[in-house]
Order: C-alpha cells, then structure tokens, then sequence
C-alpha cells in the first residue's frame, strides 16, 4: 500500500498513464497527474479518482521544458509537504526508415522520451534528496533493449532511458532512492492503433502468452516497484511484454 504517499506521473492522460494513475490512487497515493495538450482526458481522470477512488489534481506542463517542469514541481511540493514518488511515463511514438528521419524528428523524440525523464528526475530528487527517500520508475520499451526496425530514433531514445536508471540508481543508492524501469511488450492503447488487424496477429503469435498488453498490466508493475515490496530493488528493467523479448 502506497497511503499517505505522494506520486508525480507524466504523461497521464495516455492511456498507460491513465492506468497508472489509477492504479496508484486504488494503493492510497495521491497522484499529481502531468498532462500537455490533453486537458479534457486529464480532467475527466482527475474527476474519476476523486469521486471513486481517492486523491488526484492536475498540473499542465510541457516536458522539454526545465522551467515548466521547476515550476511545476514546486508547486505539488508546496501543495502536498512532499514528493515521493516519479513514474516518468511520459513519450511518443513514430514509425520512419531511419534515412527518412529528419533533424527536427530527432531531436523531438529524444527531448520527449529521454530529455523529459532528466528534466523531471532532476528537479524532483531535490525533495528527495533531502530526505534520503523516495523511489522512481521509468518507463522505456521493449524496444529499447532489442531495437525495432524503422524505429531507430524511438529505439535510441528508449535504450538511453535503460541505461539513465541503472546509472543514476548506482548513485542514488546511498541515499535510499530507488530508480527501476518497465519495458512494456505491445500493449493496447492508441499509441498502436495505426496497427491492421494483420499486425496485431502477427505481434501476438510473437508473443508467448498470446495476446497484446493492457495498460492495467504496466500499472501493477508500476505500483510494486513504487511499493515496500520491492525495498530491495534498484537498477533493474523490468519486462512487462508477455515473454516477446
């Protein structure tokens, strides 16, 4: 159980992040829900969990930038007394042949995907730092381990959010903080709607336990890496992808 505690997720108004969200209020945490764009989704979630579940607000800021973020962040510190929680969900995604890539779609899928998890980590661990607690789950892919083809940008970005925890949790230890990671499988959100009905077949068959992911299966995850029962994990990349790696 996660009550009387306090979790920034990015990126919730998506559909992992939704669940994430959720999952983390159902544990007893009060959820400081990142949104950009989407603010009626970020609503009607934030509405959810206070009428149904427990305790969330949300806060609107654009991830690649460090002073949104700062501002951001002192808000829901001065808000709530404290921050103990990071789950940097927050990413996109694209499908190009690599010498297709432009210089500006680069430079947008690292600032999202990689660049948004050092901006929020490092303006968050101030609040943790100072009292030697606190725990961060990053979110990567599956992808980031073995690469996908015509994906190469979203690869690079995702493998550089593997190897950004097992560093930083080499150097949070000492101060008990933990940094672990989720590789999610292909998992069923409109991030892989543009997916035919042929694909979906094909990634299923790839897939030992025979069918696609759900949102609720990288939420749980979340939650026990985020939990008292994984006190003693640190540096680790956990695959949630039905066996496909």
């Amino acid at each position: 159980m996660l009550n009387g505690k306090v979790a920034i997720v990015t990126g919730g108004s998506g559909g992992i992040g939704q669940a994430i969200c959720i999952e983390l209020a159902k544990q007893g945490a009060a959820v400081a829900i990142i949104y950009n764009k989407n603010v009626e989704t970020a609503s009607r979630l934030k509405y959810y969990i206070k009428n149904d579940i427990g305790y969330a607000e949300i806060f609107k800021a654009d991830v690649k930038i460090r002073n949104e973020i700062n501002d951001i962040v002192e808000k829901i510190y001065k808000q709530y007394g404290r921050i103990d929680f990071l789950v940097n969900n927050a990413g996109i995604a694209h499908i190009k042949p690599f010498m297709d890539i432009t210089e500006s779609e680069w430079d947008n899928m690292i600032d999202v995907n990689l660049k948004s998890v050092f901006n929020f980590t490092q303006s968050v661990l101030k609040y943790m730092l100072s009292k030697k607690s606190g725990a961060i789950v990053n979110i990567s892919s599956m992808w980031g381990i073995m690469g996908a083809s015509c994906e190469v940008h979203y690869s690079a970005s995702k493998g550089g959010v593997i190897a950004f925890t097992k560093a930083l949790a080499k150097e949070l230890g000492p101060s008990n903080i933990r940094v672990n990671c989720i590789a999610p499988g292909i998992i069923d959100t409109n991030m892989n709607k543009f997916l035919n009905n042929e694909d979906k077949k094909q990634l299923i068959n790839d897939t030992p336990l025979m069918r696609l992911g759900k949102p609720e299966d990288i939420a749980k995850a979340v939650s026990f890496l985020l939990s008292n029962n994984a006190l003693f994990i640190t540096g680790h990349v956990l695959t949630v992808d039905g066996g496909f790696v």
